[in-house]
């Protein structure tokens, strides 16, 4: 039995204003209690996690992402936050990403992948 696939999900969350040291120290919190968490970026207001999750449909993978801040807020010691944005893509547009060139769409228009 094959297990489900692995989607990228970029979470990201805002709120007031927090010295960065705590946020940082949140953010590393949440690294060690979920798993395959494989960036942050953050600034006194808004943090940016991104990690893969692993689950049958990216419907799930939604569900699950507006959840992790409110789930790891306690035990990670994370602000009181929002989530402002998620984007979950299956992992072939992901890498997929990762060889194309970007190319500025104020540029040039709409381009096709």
């Amino acid at each position: 039995m094959e297990g489900w696939p692995f989607w990228h999900v970029t979470l990201t969350v805002a709120g007031p204003s927090v010295p960065e040291p705590e946020i940082r120290h949140g953010l590393e919190a949440l690294s060690h209690e979920h798993p395959f968490l494989l960036s942050g970026r953050y600034g006194v207001d808004r943090a940016e996690v991104r990690y893969w999750e692993e689950a049958p449909d990216a419907s799930t993978v939604t569900d699950l992402a507006l959840r992790l801040w409110d789930v790891h807020q306690v035990t990670a010691g994370l602000p009181q936050w929002h989530v402002v944005g998620v984007e979950v893509v299956d992992r072939e547009t992901f890498h997929r990403r990762g060889r194309a060139p970007l190319t500025p769409v104020s540029l040039v228009g709409v381009a096709p992948f």
